[in-house]
Parts: C-alpha cells; sequence; structure tokens
C-alpha cells in the first residue's frame, strides 16, 4: 500500500488521476495539454501511477492509452473507510423499507 499512498501524496498525480476518471484511454500527448510541465515530466507521474497499479497502460499501434484502475483505491477503502460506512448503509436501507411501508400503507388507505 506504501506505493498507493506516495503515488496519491502528489497533486500532480492526482490531477492525472481525476483527468482519467473523467475521459479513459488517453494519450501521454492528450494528458500533456493539461499540465505546464515537460511531456518527460508527465511521464514520469505516469510511472509513478503505473508502478503503484493505480494507472493501466494498453498499446494500440504506436498510441499508449492510459486507464485508471480503481481497484486499489476501492481496497484503501474498504481497508479504512468500511467500518464507518456499514451503519450507514444499514440505516439507509431500514429508512428506505420504513418509507415503503408506509408508501404502500397510504396507497391502500384510499
Amino acid at each position: 500500500m506504501d506505493p498507493i499512498f506516495k503515488a496519491l501524496a502528489d497533486r500532480e498525480r492526482r490531477k492525472v488521476l481525476d483527468l482519467l476518471r473523467r475521459k479513459d484511454g488517453r494519450t501521454l500527448q492528450d494528458l500533456c495539454r493539461y499540465f505546464s510541465m515537460s511531456r518527460f515530466g508527465v511521464m514520469k507521474h505516469l510511472r509513478v501511477l503505473t508502478r503503484a497499479g493505480l494507472v493501466t497502460v494498453r498499446r494500440e499501434g504506436r498510441f499508449a492509452l492510459h486507464f485508471l484502475n480503481p481497484v486499489p483505491i476501492q481496497r484503501i477503502a474498504d481497508r479504512w473507510l468500511s467500518r464507518f460506512t456499514k451503519g450507514w448503509a444499514a440505516a439507509l436501507l431500514d429508512l428506505k423499507a420504513r418509507l415503503e411501508t408506509e408508501a404502500r400503507r397510504g396507497r391502500k388507505g384510499k
């Protein structure tokens, strides 16, 4: 998990992930348009993200397409946040059931 946290610690790398979240399958050239750094700087950030497993690369001809891999982030969420969300999920399901029951009773009474 350390490489993931290292990759996420940098603002520019988070910006790369945000760009890929908005539109997957971007080329290096496309990503470079959003940064004031050199092409090699963007490549360096992509390398860190790829080694951390946050970005996957697929070659198509002479282009390399970059895709967001959300699995490592989900693992972090499962490990560190799931304990806090389970109660909320249960409460929302309970609320949904109660509202549906009240709605059915309201329809029967009319």
